[in-house]
């Protein structure tokens, strides 16, 4: 066990024992109560020793630890130790500004997950912490996270993601960019992404052999349905490994090669394209190569770089990428 852990475990047993004023703990019991909660937490016998127990109390007594008042009251040699207040505890001292600080921010990132189920507790827990510990939010804003409040859809993330928990069919009303009518898709969901400010579904269509993959601004309805629940053994952890974004064409892995500019490199140096990217060195440019399936994703984040990227392996996103570039030369 680590030594943080243990003194933990020491400092907590200790102030238990302080501010029992029904029983007199002498340093030999405080040494045997240190080890029994060791114990208890590890399963054996650390052996905890005076020693040890003497520089925790000092410690305890310290500014740098609660500035602890003990009462130490002689019998003859013996020598017990009492918090001179019977309701005083290291548990009940106000935080430090560095540990409000970081509570601050915890309570910022859980801010990011209201609205969702299972979260409901949050606003709750956050109103009482900020309450307990003057952590009231200041007027200034000094962290942001990026996000589309205003994207359709995020109000089915709390019905989709009962269904995916519980294992239930759902019938949704979809309506794709390339159609005007609203499609019926039943289908056994199975996971929830973020990519690029907008949310995904990911699941299995009666319909369909693959994984069907359902953005959320799309869909114009939701409705629980009466059917068996196709499982799925995908491991979500994995499934996207090996493509940039969301799409997964039913394509094989290829080694991508990319040109790319000197003044670019320190960036996709410090941002990886992708977690197979690899970087060699040429005359006055750099290569960049990568392992995955080409996909809508990958040509529109080449694109985004403009003239400072050139794409020379394989052939078939050479001619991608120059099909799009010359549509996008004859709008202007």
């Amino acid at each position: 066990m680590s030594t943080n852990k243990q003194a933990i475990i020491r400092y907590q047993t200790l102030d238990k024992c302080f501010r029992n004023f029904g029983r007199n703990y002498a340093i030999d019991d405080l040494v045997e109560e240190c080890n029994k909660s060791i114990y208890e937490y590890i399963g054996k016998d650390e052996g905890i020793k005076k020693r040890q127990l003497y520089d925790d109390i000092r410690f305890m007594e310290s500014e740098q630890g609660w500035n602890i008042e003990l009462k130490k009251i002689k019998d003859g040699r013996t020598v017990f130790y009492k918090y001179e207040d019977s309701n005083f505890s290291i548990s009940n001292q106000p935080l430090n500004e560095t540990e409000a600080n970081q509570l601050r921010e915890a309570l910022l990132t859980l801010d990011r997950f209201k609205g969702l189920p299972q979260y409901h507790w949050i606003n709750e827990i956050n109103a009482r912490l900020e309450s307990s510990f003057n952590l009231k939010q200041k007027e200034e804003i000094i962290i942001s996270f990026e996000q589309n409040e205003y994207l359709r859809g995020l109000e089915f993330i709390p019905e989709l993601y009962n269904a995916i928990l519980y294992k239930k069919v759902l019938n949704i009303g979809y309506k794709s960019f390339n159609s005007v009518e609203v499609k019926s898709i039943t289908i056994s969901p199975y996971y929830l992404k973020q990519y690029n400010m907008r949310w995904f579904l990911f699941g299995k269509s009666e319909d369909y052999e693959t994984i069907t993959n359902l953005a959320l601004d799309r869909i114009e309805s939701l409705v629980p349905e009466n059917k068996n629940y196709i499982t799925s053994n995908i491991d979500f952890n994995e499934y996207f490994e090996d493509v940039i974004g969301v799409t997964i064409p039913a394509d094989k892995i290829e080694d991508v090669v990319l040109k790319v500019d000197k003044k670019l490199i320190s960036y996709i140096t410090t941002k990886p394209l992708h977690g197979s990217q690899k970087i060699k060195e040429m005359d006055n440019n750099f290569e960049v190569h990568l392992k995955l399936i080409p996909n809508y994703e990958l040509e529109t984040l080449i694109l985004s770089f403009g003239e400072k990227m050139q794409v020379l392996e394989p052939i078939t996103l050479v001619e991608n990428i120059k099909e799009r570039i010359n549509k996008m030369k004859n709008n202007y």
